[in-house]
């Protein structure tokens, strides 16, 4: 299997590409800014110039793209919406639209903020979506973009993103946030009403390579099972290192300015994976046991 991975630099592109490395699968992969230090042939690469990616598809000849990069800082989206838009809903049914023409299958990571976190109940791949902020409506823009141009790509929607960088093997998101705020004695602002199910970004990466394996397409929600607020998280984080829970705050979403409005409610289902990979999705402990060597 030839994998050309767009977004290899990022967090889930670092991971991704180390799965498929392991696996034996040839990777190659792009990059925006910073080339990633994976000896692997890479190409940069912005999704601003998407009119151009049939040339790396000559180069690469790749069997699968799997489009792991986007703009995803929340509140710059909000900040610059027509960019947004342009990077998170054009340029992936243009990539879509090249990966069709040349018989390439294609994968289009997209997220949980696609809703709108109204639902008390994990959302799952046939709810309708109904985003809250111009990260949202890009997201859920570039979903529909790809289905119009290649109905048969698998779209991954993942959660709370966090995990191992493996182009540095650093610990990156929430939780290296709160450990070394922890450590550091320092206070720790976490929400006590927003409501998460966090996706370890190396267990997505092997999800996704396993569904694309089976030949399986459509949507699916890649995440733990464990649907807990990040003071949950946080507390769960501390107990690991026999920290004092004394340094959490409790916090409310409503304590906070910030540019984009975020969902109150956007745990995912995980049955249709589940069901299609024959296997169940990790809790969020069982997900801290896999990488806690690498914190301890």
């Amino acid at each position: 299997m030839r994998v050309l991975v767009v977004g290899a630099n990022g967090l889930l592109g670092s991971n991704v590409v180390e799965a498929g490395r392991r696996r034996g699968w040839i990777v190659h992969g792009t990059y925006h800014s910073s080339q990633p230090a994976f000896d692997i042939p890479l190409s940069q690469f912005s999704l601003e110039t998407s009119d151009q990616f049939g040339d790396l598809l000559d180069e690469h000849a790749p069997n699968v793209v799997i489009n792991c990069a986007a703009m995803t800082d929340v509140d710059a989206c909000e900040q610059a919406p027509e960019r947004a838009q342009a990077i998170n809903g054009e340029a992936p049914g243009e990539l879509a639209d090249h990966c069709r023409a040349s018989e390439t299958e294609f994968v289009h990571i997209s997220t949980d903020y696609v809703f709108d976190g109204e639902q008390r109940s994990p959302y799952d791949e046939s709810d309708d979506p109904n985003p809250i902020q111009v990260y949202g409506e890009s997201k859920l823009l570039g979903e529909r973009n790809v289905r119009d141009e290649y109905p048969q790509a698998l779209i991954p929607r993942l959660s709370f993103v966090w995990g191992v960088h493996r182009s540095s093997d650093n610990l990156t998101g929430f939780p290296a946030w709160v450990l070394d705020q922890l450590r550091a004695e320092e206070s720790v602002p976490l929400f006590t009403d927003q409501w998460i199910t966090p996706t370890r970004v190396g267990q997505a990466a092997e999800a996704i390579l396993d569904l694309i394996a089976a030949s399986e397409s459509d949507r699916y929600h890649i995440a733990c099972r464990s649907c807990i607020t990040p003071y949950e998280f946080g507390e769960i984080l501390a107990d690991r290192i026999g920290a004092s829970k004394s340094f959490l705050t409790e916090v409310s979403m409503d304590d906070v300015s910030r540019d984009a409005a975020r969902p109150l409610d956007s745990c995912l289902a995980v049955d249709k994976i589940e069901d299609a990979l024959g296997r169940s999705q990790p809790t969020l402990s069982a997900d801290i046991d896999t990488v806690w060597d690498i914190w301890d």
